[in-house]
């Protein structure tokens, strides 16, 4: 007979956002959960990594847009210097752009922030207790991007998880000092990234990147 969930040890979970509004969101929809506690909140890398020197999770709650570091690249240091840990993505982007990237990256989950409540509730139970959630949208796109004729996969799969985000970023009509300030980097880097992204996906200007982004559904 399985235990009340009031009984269990809690599900420890750190929420990493760069919005305050979003974070006091989630806390809302986890606090009434019997089995799960929200131990602390971090804006940024700067601020969890800063936590985890003194308090471990059971489970990283993580957004992938944020200043300055991004969800992937901190996804990845948690993974290397807390293995123990489980990262689970949450993030405004839809999931054919990102999910594949953070499994690959080090995550275990992937669920949009439109996701209902309880699939919240739902994902990060599995993640505890099953060790990963994995929904079979996501299982479908794994196995596609293990595909080796690569002329089957779409442009942008050729950019790294930064390009994309500069990518995303333009379509969705910031301009180059906009990114920089955003991505806490110059205004000279993110034009060299706007170039590479133009060659590698054969590309002239920035209305064939919007009209690119806008065919494969990724403008927010």
């Amino acid at each position: 007979m399985d235990q009340p969930l009031e009984t269990l040890s809690k599900i420890k979970i750190i929420i990493v956002d760069d919005h305050a509004i979003v974070r006091v969101g989630l806390r809302k929809i986890l606090k009434d959960e019997p089995d799960i506690e929200v131990i602390g909140e971090a804006d940024g890398a700067d601020n969890l990594f800063s936590y985890l020197k003194t308090t471990q999770p059971d489970i990283v709650l993580l957004d992938i847009s944020m200043d300055g570091k991004n969800g992937l690249d901190i996804v990845k240091e948690v993974k290397q210097d807390y293995p123990q840990i489980k990262t689970l993505m949450l993030s405004m982007h839809p999931g054919e752009l990102y999910a594949v990237r953070s499994i690959k990256a080090g995550a275990v989950g992937y669920i949009t922030k439109e996701a209902a409540s309880d699939q919240l509730v739902e994902a990060i139970r599995e993640v505890h207790h099953k060790g990963k959630y994995i929904t079979p949208t996501l299982a479908e796109w794994l196995v596609d991007s293990f595909e080796l004729v690569s002329g089957n996969k779409p442009a942008h799969e050729k950019l790294s998880n930064r390009e994309l985000q500069v990518l995303s970023l333009i379509a969705n009509g910031k301009k180059i000092k906009e990114i920089a300030a955003e991505l806490s980097l110059s205004p000279a880097t993110i034009a060299t990234y706007r170039a590479r992204i133009l060659e590698k996906m054969s590309l002239k200007s920035n209305v064939d990147l919007v009209s690119y982004a806008l065919r494969n559904h990724l403008v927010n």
